[in-house]
């Protein structure tokens, strides 16, 4: 059996996505065959809605969101960046626990992106804040578009 890993619920069909609509990639759940796999949706575990306003970085990416130094704010203006955090810490919490190694998140994500993010309305090299809180815990992240599923073993 293959290592455990994390991967976006939008990516495999679930309609968790900020405007609800389906995000799910060809041929992903037989790419998945033979791991075990948890899906995930950070921003429905930090309570917010689906569909939701969508949401952009300010200050900075989620590396420097996890410092303080930036904020995630919805188009309303809502600052999420507290219930955000938190639900990343927890669901890294659980991953510890059943010996998550790998993560695939879905990229330009506030929450999952790997590579890149939304800062204000931009799309900018950075990763969203679950994405940078699991790569501070040890666990090796790609997203849809950069994961090579060879190199998980």
């Amino acid at each position: 059996m293959r290592p455990p890993l994390f991967i976006s619920a939008c990516l495999v069909g679930f309609r968790c996505r900020y405007d609800g609509s389906l995000k799910e990639q060809p041929g992903i759940l037989s790419m998945l065959e033979g791991f075990r796999w948890i899906p995930v949706c950070p921003e429905q575990y930090a309570g917010l809605p689906t569909p939701r306003l969508p949401m952009a970085f300010v200050g900075g990416t989620g590396q420097e969101a996890l410092g303080g130094a930036a904020r995630i704010i919805q188009q309303d203006g809502r600052d999420v960046t507290g219930s955000i955090l938190e639900a990343s810490r927890a669901l890294t919490r659980v991953g510890i626990y059943w010996g998550i190694r790998y993560a695939v998140l879905k990229e330009r994500s506030p929450s999952c992106g790997v590579v890149s993010t939304y800062l204000e309305e931009n799309c900018v090299q950075g990763m969203g804040v679950f994405a940078a809180v699991l790569t501070m815990s040890g666990v090796r992240v790609y997203s849809e578009e950069t994961i090579k599923w060879g190199e998980l073993s």
